[in-house]
C-alpha cells in the first residue's frame, strides 16, 4: 500500500501560516494540590476513626461483671490473661473530660500508635464521670479490626476505670 502524497496546495498554506507564532504555555493547572507528609499523617486518625468507629453500632456486651470482650478468632485465653493483668500496656491513653468526638479520635491514635511502634498491649483511662465514655469506649473497640479483646483493668492499672486493650499485630513477633 502506497500511499500517493500531492504537494498541491502546500504553498498557499505556507502564505496563510506565515508569520504565525506558537502560542506560549501558561503555568496555571487547576488539579487538587498534592497534601504534604504532615497534613496525611496528621489526619490519618481522623480517617480511621470515621472509618472504623460507628456511634449507632450496638454489639452483644455484658451487662453484669466486668467489662470484656474477645474478637472470635482471639484465643480463648486472652480474656484470662487480660483479666489477671499477664499483659503490661506498652501505651497508655487518659481521655479523662474529653468529648466522646475527641475521644474517638484518640483512640484511632492510640491503635494506630500501636501497630506502628508494636505494642501488644494498650491501656484506656477512660475514668468514672458520667459514665457516656466508659460506655461508647467498648463500643468503638469492638468494630476496630486490630483489637483482639479488652477486660477491665486490674487494680494496678486503674481498676474499673480503665480498659486493658489488646492488639492484634499479625505475624510480627510480639512480647507478653
Amino acid at each position: 500500500m502506497t500511499k500517493i502524497i500531492s504537494h498541491e496546495g502546500l504553498e498557499d498554506f505556507q502564505a496563510l501560516v506565515d508569520g504565525i507564532r506558537p502560542l506560549t504555555q501558561d503555568k496555571q493547572h487547576f488539579g487538587t494540590p498534592l497534601k504534604t507528609k504532615a497534613e496525611l499523617t496528621e489526619q490519618a486518625p481522623q480517617l480511621a476513626a470515621n472509618h472504623y468507629f460507628s456511634d449507632t453500632f450496638q454489639p452483644l456486651l455484658p451487662v453484669d461483671g466486668p467489662m470484656r470482650w474477645r474478637a472470635d478468632h482471639a484465643d480463648n485465653l486472652v480474656l484470662k490473661r487480660l483479666r489477671r493483668g499477664d499483659y503490661v500496656p506498652d501505651l497508655i491513653l487518659d481521655v479523662h473530660g474529653m468529648r466522646q468526638t475527641e475521644a474517638k479520635l484518640e483512640l484511632a491514635a492510640l491503635i494506630e500508635a500501636a501497630i506502628r511502634e508494636q505494642c501488644q498491649c494498650v491501656s484506656v483511662m477512660h475514668g468514672y464521670g458520667t459514665g457516656v465514655l466508659k460506655q461508647q469506649i467498648p463500643l468503638w473497640l469492638v468494630q476496630h479490626p486490630k483489637v483482639l479483646g479488652f477486660h477491665q483493668a486490674p487494680k494496678e492499672w486503674g481498676g474499673d476505670a480503665a480498659l486493658l486493650v489488646l492488639i492484634d499485630l499479625g505475624d510480627q513477633p510480639h512480647r507478653r
